[in-house]
This record gives C-alpha cells, structure tokens and sequence, in this order.
C-alpha cells in the first residue's frame, strides 16, 4: 500500500514516468506519508549536479541544479506559487483571492513570487556548492524531503478552502497522520546535522504558518498552497541549512556494517 502511495506520489510530485494509474492516485491522496518518501526519490536526483562541487565551478553547479529541478518536478509547483503571490496582492475578500487564484492572467504578483523563490533557489545553490560535496548532497536531499514534509503537513493540518485537489489530500487524514511523516523524513534530518536537520524541520513551520495566512486570507488551503509550500520550502531550507553549517559546523554521521556510527567533525 505505502509503495503504491509512493509511486502516486512521483506521479503527481514529479515527471517520472510512474504512479499514473488510478490505484496509485487513489493510495497517494490517504497516505501522508507518501510525500516525505517521494522527496527521498526526487532530493537524490535533483542533488545529483553536487557530486561535482569542488570540481566544477560553483555557477556551473548550481546552474546544473536549477535544471535539474525543472527537468525532474516540471512546472506543476511554481504554478501553485505564481497563483498564491497573485492572490495575496489581491484586496478583497478570501472569494476574490480565490477567483483572482482561478484566473489564468500573470500578475504582478505572480511575477514577483516566482522571480523572488528563483532568486533565493540560485543564490542557496551556489552557497551549497561551496560545501563539501557528500554535505552539499545531504543537504539538498533534506531540503527536497522537508519540502515535502511542508506538503504532508498541510494534508494533516490544513482546512480546506473549496473542492480540489487540497480538499481532496486532506480529507480523511488529521494531526495523527503527522507523526508517521515525520519519521519517514528523520533519515533525511539526522545526515549532516545541524544543516540537514534544520532544512528538514523548516518544512512543517512554514507550512503551519502558510497553513494559517491561508485560512485568514483565503479560507483555507487549496491545491496552490501545496504547491507554494514545496517552492517555498525547498529555497529556505537550503538558506537555513547552509546558514547553521556556517554557524554550527556540522557532524557527518555514516552507519557502518558492524552497526556502529563512525561520526567525525568536517572542517
């Protein structure tokens, strides 16, 4: 069941030829935890570009990156994100705001939104590039499963505002349904600490707080709020983790066959 969910999960999370069929649709949208194990899939990928960090200069890196997210998750994300930046400059009522979401016009805020996160996502890139390639991988791979982590907290916490696919996510899943999304994303939290661990983490806070500026301003969370909140995440969370790398240093921890933990400090 949770296989399936999974491959339901890269069908709608990315462009990976799978989880197309109905049956996987169908065990996605009732298995929260689905969408941290789908950023495990996707976060490899996409932090493929990393390997060559130190080799290659970092503008070629991160530039290798911003393909790869486009070319693995396609544009289906940055949609949601462009809507909700036209909403929020809307004045009106949360109906307006959601019309305003409907309409297929580019606004200002729409633009603004997508140009800011892209800004963000360039300059995070070239700061991981600048890290320690197995750390620059870690990183990214945490930020793309907390990314993910936002979205499950959203199915489990989030009040639908209309019929669509967020009202479709979460009905039928609550708070409880959290706690198995946030084990599935703790392998991803505990590689290079504290970075890992804060890109992770930075996923269910801004999906609380999205979850609650929703509620205010658009009478709940819609398809386009899970969207916004994967963009969102994935370019915070690699500032965040990057920001306590520098601060913190970090410790790299890598399970050995005898079950041990060799663990040691990276300069």
């Amino acid at each position: 069941m949770v296989l399936t969910a999974v491959r339901g999960a890269l069908g709608f999370l990315s462009r990976l030829p799978v989880g197309h069929s109905e049956r996987a649709w169908k065990a996605f949208v009732g298995t929260p935890v689905a969408f941290p194990l789908a950023g495990y899939v996707v976060g490899g990928l996409i932090a493929l570009p990393f390997l060559a960090a130190g080799l290659l200069p970092a503008p070629v890196v991160a530039a290798a990156y911003l393909g790869s997210v486009v070319l693995v998750t396609g544009v289906n994300h940055a949609d949601g994100l462009a809507d909700l930046g036209d909403a929020a400059v809307v004045h009106g009522d949360p109906a307006d705001r959601r019309n305003v979401m409907r309409d297929t016009t580019i606004g200002v805020g729409a633009v603004l939104a997508l140009g800011t996160v892209l800004l963000a996502l360039a300059l995070a890139a070239l700061a991981v590039a600048g890290l320690p390639p197995l750390v620059a991988v870690s990183l990214v791979l945490a930020a793309e499963v907390g990314a993910k982590l936002a979205m499950a907290t959203l199915a489990c916490v989030g009040r639908p505002s209309h019929e669509g696919f967020g009202a479709t996510v979460i009905d039928g899943n609550g708070p409880r349904h959290l706690v198995g999304a946030l084990a599935a994303a703790l392998p991803a939290a505990v590689v290079a600490v504290p970075a890992t661990a804060v890109a992770v983490l930075t996923g269910p806070l801004l999906a609380l707080g999205l979850s609650g500026w929703a509620d205010r301003r658009l009478g709940g969370v819609s398809g386009d709020a899970f969207g916004a909140a994967n963009e969102l995440t994935r370019a915070v969370a690699l500032h965040a983790g990057v920001a306590a790398w520098s601060l913190f240093g970090g410790v790299w921890s890598v399970p050995l066959l005898d079950w041990g933990v060799l663990t040691w400090t990276l300069s």
